[in-house]
């Protein structure tokens, strides 16, 4: 698997919220000069934390917000809490960190904006003394990066991957089956990390001619979806069914969907064509998701679950304030470019229709949509 350069098999981590990772075939755990990966000589408990988030793109990331700001406050820290605007660009994003230096904060956590554009913000908290933790999203091309925190993205799109396998099989035994492939935006490290890992699947199905892309549109430059936009996603769904499934006489079996809100403005697209609607698989189990899930309409979502990655970075800011070695389970797969960053990784769970009781039986929003 390839996170920037790349990533091998995947293997077993042991531990409470421990998951499967990638190995990346490097045994440097360090990578690099500077960005030293080891934890600050402590600091003072009412420290300020600065938190730098990318837009509100997702519920996940509005979610994370609040949980960052109510979560480092009971932990008697100060936060600082910023969003990047709307805007495409990342200036925001690197002013606001540049920001969080000024102001002395001793850990950034940074959800990026642009995994490639803040290697010289990143440089600055390093040169400040703050520890910089890149979370979800790794921050490439830097060697000041000294924590990555996430759910196992590759592992996400191996189960995307299945899911879509799973779903067209259990609507029609016998393929070959056509389908689509839809990536995140090219500006967010993770949407290539989630695309390998669902070509790693549907590869070999691929080769083989059980799978057939209906459009031949493979790569994943031709797939990504700019912005994460709804309706960039929309709008290649409809040129697809017009150009490639014009007429009756192609079906479309299954989409490959890297998010929620991208899968629904898919299914929008191919509702809209007055066609049948496909196998559609997504992620962070956003609330319409869920309930078009149980409606029967998308077929799975991933569970990676927001309250959870907040808390484990929260317990990683407490371990530095105090002086300690933040736990990590993964020092192999995530591979920025420069350096192999140390990752503290959870895993992600494929819901449908069938375990999504299971899957939210704690969650008191989504819950309730499952009974």
């Amino acid at each position: 698997m390839r996170t920037i350069l790349t990533r091998g098999l995947v293997v077993g981590v042991a531990a409470a919220l421990a998951l499967s990772a990638c190995g990346s075939g490097r045994d440097d755990d360090s990578g690099g000069s500077g960005g030293s990966s080891a934890p600050a000589k402590g600091f003072a408990k009412d420290a300020l934390i600065g938190v730098a988030l990318p837009s509100k793109t997702s519920e996940n990331w509005v979610l994370a917000g609040d949980l960052f700001t109510n979560g480092l406050k009971d932990a008697g820290f100060q936060a600082d809490v910023q969003y990047a605007g709307a805007s495409t660009t990342v200036a925001d994003q690197q002013a606001q960190i540049t920001s969080m230096v000024t102001k002395g904060a001793k850990v950034i956590v940074i959800g990026a904006q642009d995994a490639a554009q803040l290697s010289t913000q990143v440089a600055q908290a390093k040169q400040s003394g703050a520890v910089v933790v890149a979370y979800d999203r790794l921050i490439t091309n830097t060697p000041d990066v000294d924590y990555y925190i996430a759910f196992d993205n590759f592992k996400v799109g191996v189960l995307q991957g299945q899911a879509l396998l799973d779903g067209m099989k259990a609507k029609k035994p016998n393929g070959p089956y056509t389908i689509e492939l839809f990536s995140g935006s090219p500006d967010d490290n993770n949407s290539k990390v989630f695309f390998d890992g669902a070509m790693s699947v549907l590869q070999p199905a691929i080769d083989s001619g059980d799978v057939v892309v209906g459009s031949q549109q493979t790569a994943i430059k031709q797939t990504a979806t700019q912005g994460w936009k709804a309706e960039n996603a929309q709008s290649r769904m409809d040129s697809l069914l017009n150009s490639a499934y014009n007429g009756d006489k192609k079906e479309l079996d299954g989409v490959l969907s890297p998010n929620d809100t991208l899968a629904r403005a898919i299914i929008t697209s191919v509702k809209g064509a007055g066609k049948p609607v496909p196998v559609v698989t997504g992620q962070d189990s956003e609330v319409e998701s869920v309930k078009s899930i149980m409606a029967g309409e998308q077929y799975s979502t991933i569970n990676k679950d927001t309250r959870k990655l907040v808390a484990s970075t929260i317990t990683m800011v407490k371990a530095l304030q105090a002086g300690d070695q933040p736990e990590i389970n993964d020092t192999k797969s995530y591979d920025n470019g420069v350096k192999v960053v140390p990752s503290f990784l959870l895993d992600p769970v494929i819901v449908t229709k069938e375990n999504a009781a299971e899957a939210y039986a704690n969650d008191p929003t989504l819950g309730p949509l499952t009974q």
